[in-house]
């Protein structure tokens, strides 16, 4: 090519395009531990549910599992054959807190409630959610994770991704309602010795036993957050309910 020869020209190389990345947000903190329990603690844990029950099937509708907390036993921490599962459970729910990145000198924790569910063939426990607590733990005595005896299923506070409210649901919808960002819920399935802990807000159900051979049998425990007592806080709480040993009852009879 000469001094005034033509130099060819090239288009300049395509960029490639960039990749999107959608990231999910929010996360929602669920605790799973699979404890390995004696079995012979466990039955006779068992029989001692099965004992406090008093041959009552249902709670009280019969489609509804027994569920403790409504025939008066909500105090199974109390009792003696369930003392060392409950230390195990409030070990894992400490480790819970911890991963939330609660620090721990600032917040004490407490046992409000703690009572077993039986579930028999056909039965459901509603949705529902636990607005008095703050945290809840859920232990399986049995189960053999196939889900057959009624999974512990979850719902999203709210399903933002569908954008249009409603269209998750599915019914022939434009929306995928099985796609991982839309599922309406999510299914847990029991297993013995599983122990499940999640937020009390958040809406949940237990779904029909459909296991011929056996009933269900778990217990429920529900804890509340508060500040330390002050001597340990070292100063009055703001962000939580003061600890009980501050509060004052307003009717000392209790009326």
């Amino acid at each position: 090519m000469g001094q005034h020869g033509h130099r060819a020209s090239f288009p300049p190389l395509a960029a490639p395009a960039p990749e999107l990345l959608v990231q999910p947000l929010f996360p929602l903190a669920l605790g799973q531990v699979q404890l390995a329990p004696d079995p012979l603690e466990t039955a006779l844990q068992i029989q001692a549910i099965t004992a406090l029950q008093e041959g009552a099937s249902s709670n009280p509708d019969p489609g509804c599992a027994w569920t403790g907390d409504l025939q008066g036993v909500w105090q199974l921490h109390r009792h003696p054959g369930f003392t060392s599962l409950l230390a195990r459970i409030v070990e894992h729910t400490e480790a819970y807190l911890q991963a939330l990145g609660f620090d721990r000198e600032r917040v004490a924790l407490h046992i409000q409630r703690c009572w077993p569910v039986v579930s028999e063939l056909g039965q459901v426990v509603g949705r529902h959610h636990h607005p008095n607590a703050h945290l809840s733990a859920v232990y399986y005595l049995n189960g053999d994770g196939s889900g057959s005896s009624g999974c512990l299923r979850f719902w999203p506070p709210q399903s933002v991704n569908e954008l249009v409210p409603g269209l998750a649901v599915g019914h022939d919808g434009p929306i995928d309602p099985r796609h991982p960002f839309n599922l309406p819920w999510f299914d847990l399935a029991p297993r013995a010795g599983l122990l499940v802990l999640f937020p009390s807000c958040l809406h949940h159900a237990v779904l029909l036993n459909e296991d011929e051979e056996d009933l269900r049998f778990s217990i429920s425990v529900d804890f509340c957050l508060t500040a330390p007592p002050l001597a340990a806080a070292g100063s009055a709480p703001e962000y939580l309910a003061p600890h009980p040993s501050q509060w004052q009852s307003v009717r000392e009879d209790g009326a």
